[in-house]
């Protein structure tokens, strides 16, 4: 079990120092095994217990006298292969994380070696904590952003060729981010709803500038989200304006050979009385005819732009 002080800085501290500073606000983490034995010490009122086994959602539930829920954070390397789940429960004395894969003390780790609080509160360390969560992926999704316009430049100046299953793969990845972002939203309305009176009126302002930061960030996923369909379409745009020009190729191919196809098949006939089949100059002429009929139908489908 690690217990630390909200002081200006956190401040790691034995459960007898805590117990000595009353009035001081706290955080703790604890694994599974370790909240079953010393649940008890917290004495937080808790009915919805936190289930740090069975964690599908990131939530936040009210109890009577305390708020309890989970956390599930994708890991940004591998937003749809990995993430890190665990619990936790909070009152006004302090919040408590049940985590058994090292992911809340490696966050409030950072917090510790990059924040100093001129006024330490809960609700102003649950304001870096949440923060931190979301902290690189407006970096993120600025690289996604280039990648996408790299993308969409290939596929304008390459013939429709690009890169359509990283398309799909930033898609598949924004979809994870933005199920991802509502419930944050959902557990912040419920901490802005301050329902048991955990927070002070005047620190509740940390809540509502987190509300909008993640309204923000929302919004970034969602337009990142849109610019792949944007990406896709255009694809498939520049796919169709490829197979028309390849029909319209076709078309005059098969436009130029009609008329020789005809001549061909008028003078395949052999009748016995067909005057030019006894003619010497016969044989050039029909060459002649025919190129000038090529050249004709170039001539005619260039200025109509047809080739």
């Amino acid at each position: 079990m690690n217990l630390y002080l909200l002081a200006e800085t956190i401040e790691p501290c034995t459960a007898e120092e805590l117990k000595e500073k009353k009035g001081c606000q706290y955080a703790a983490v604890l694994t599974s095994q370790e909240w079953e034995r010393e649940r008890e010490r917290f004495d937080m009122g808790i009915e919805l217990e936190p289930d740090a086994q069975h964690i599908h959602n990131t939530k936040a539930e009210v109890n009577y006298d305390s708020l309890t829920g989970t956390f599930q954070i994708p890991d940004r390397a591998f937003l749809k292969k990995k993430d890190y789940r665990f619990a936790y429960a909070l009152d006004e004395k302090g919040i408590v994380f049940i985590d058994d894969t090292g992911k809340a003390e490696q966050m409030i780790n950072e917090i510790r070696r990059t924040k100093h609080w001129r006024r330490p509160s809960l609700e102003r360390f649950l304001y870096d904590f949440l923060e931190l969560i979301v902290d690189d992926d407006l970096s993120m999704m600025e690289r996604y952003e280039e990648e996408l316009n790299r993308i969409e430049d290939t596929i304008l100046f390459s013939q429709g060729e690009g890169d359509l299953a990283r398309v799909n793969e930033i898609r598949s990845d924004m979809r994870v981010l933005l199920v991802h972002y509502e419930q944050i939203i959902d557990l912040t309305q419920e901490l802005e709803e301050n329902e048991n009176g955990f927070f002070s009126e005047e620190n509740l302002r940390y809540i509502h500038l987190f509300m909008n930061l993640m309204t923000r960030r929302y919004d970034s996923a969602v337009s990142l989200r849109d610019h792949t369909v944007q990406v896709r379409d255009l694809y498939n745009a520049q796919l169709e304006v490829h197979q028309n020009r390849i029909m319209t190729l076709l078309t005059v191919i098969t436009t130029i050979f009609m008329p020789l196809t005809l001549i061909a098949g008028w003078y395949g006939m052999n009748f016995r009385y067909m005057p030019e089949l006894g003619w010497s100059l016969g044989y050039p002429v029909v060459i002649g005819i025919s190129i000038a009929i090529v050249i004709a139908c170039l001539v005619f489908f260039k200025k109509k732009n047809w080739l």
